[in-house]
């Protein structure tokens, strides 16, 4: 791998569109880096490396990650821990660096879940991990209807007192669950910055309250997914290319979702609108998620800098007009592809 110093760009805050969170003084980018399913031990350091300093060059400040990112669980962050060493002593006051906890990543029974003990040790981990001695956002990853929310809240209010994180946030909470989490930790003085949903054009449970939640209490949204794991791409337009996920052993996406009907002939009218804008389908869904000014930020990965680069280029053309938006309309339903 190569030695070579890191010189960042003098010019990378010079044209990002910087979006609040919620009511809070953290500014995100509107594309952030999430590291969920292609920083695994699997792939090319060098590769990771030259990603993470090109994502920084154009103004991406904020890598997101959780204590099970991988493959294996674990792996993401010590792949990331060895990138902040290499290239970041001298910038990790610029960089959001976000973990979570929520699924199991040990045996037995503090392995999950959302108890305060392992919530602060999953954290521990996750440091140690990635050689830092605090994160800035600490999420609980999902709802754990075992334990009492005081007690997963009161960890995560903790993890700020105790200089582990400085802001805390949720991730996958149904919008009434959100509002109860929001109340403990106000009453705990630590506020709720941040919920990260899925969300995309095909995956639309956000706008059935959680949106209006957000909003009431100020809080910001990172949404993952917003490709809806690459069938909001160009990619299978064409059939399942031998390289894809669809035509692996992934869980999250098949060869029957891409060949079904209603996708394609949904992503197809997508395409077109999107080819009408001068985008990519990619940018064009990216675009219609970042239309609500409670999405704060969207997590896409990465897989090489062109397609970062690609990702990133979305900003360009933000804009949907509402004829656009009628016609996306049609095409974007919510649960299309899903089996």
């Amino acid at each position: 791998m190569s030695t070579d110093a890191f010189l960042p760009s003098g010019s990378r805050y010079d044209r990002t569109p910087y979006r609040r969170v919620g009511r809070s003084g953290v500014l995100l980018p509107p594309v952030s880096l999430g590291l969920w399913q292609n920083f695994g031990e699997n792939r090319d350091p060098l590769t990771l490396r030259t990603i993470v300093r090109r994502a920084f060059d154009l103004g991406v400040h904020h890598l997101d990650l959780a204590n099970n990112y991988g493959p294996p669980p674990g792996s993401a962050e010590i792949q990331l821990g060895r990138i902040l060493e290499q290239d970041f002593r001298h910038h990790r006051d610029e960089l959001v660096i976000s973990t979570k906890a929520g699924y199991r990543m040990w045996d037995g029974p503090f392995g999950d879940g959302g108890s305060r003990k392992y919530l602060l040790n999953s954290l521990d981990q996750s440091l140690t991990r990635m050689g830092l001695d605090h994160v800035d956002i600490f999420y609980h990853h999902r709802e754990d209807p075992e334990t009492p929310l005081e007690e997963t809240m009161g960890a995560l209010a903790h993890a700020v007192t105790s200089g582990r994180a400085l802001y805390v946030g949720i991730s996958n909470y149904s919008p009434e669950t959100t509002r109860q989490a929001a109340r403990i930790l106000a009453d705990l003085g630590t506020p709720l910055l941040i919920h990260q949903p899925s969300y995309s054009m095909f995956n639309r449970h956000i706008e059935n309250g959680l949106l209006d939640v957000v909003n009431e209490l100020g809080v910001g949204l990172a949404v993952f997914s917003p490709l809806q794991q690459g069938l909001l791409t160009d990619r299978y337009l064409s059939g399942v290319p031998q390289s894809s996920r669809a035509a692996g052993s992934s869980s999250t996406l098949s060869e029957q979702q891409v060949q079904d009907a209603d996708y394609q002939a949904r992503v197809r009218g997508l395409s077109q609108i999107a080819q009408e804008r001068g985008q990519s389908l990619a940018q064009l869904a990216l675009a219609w998620t970042l239309r609500h000014r409670q999405v704060s930020t969207a997590l896409v990965g990465a897989s090489s800098v062109t397609q970062l680069e690609q990702n990133i280029a979305t900003l360009e053309h933000l804009e949907l007009t509402d004829d656009e938006l009628t016609r996306i309309e049609e095409f974007a339903v919510d649960g299309t592809a899903r089996r």
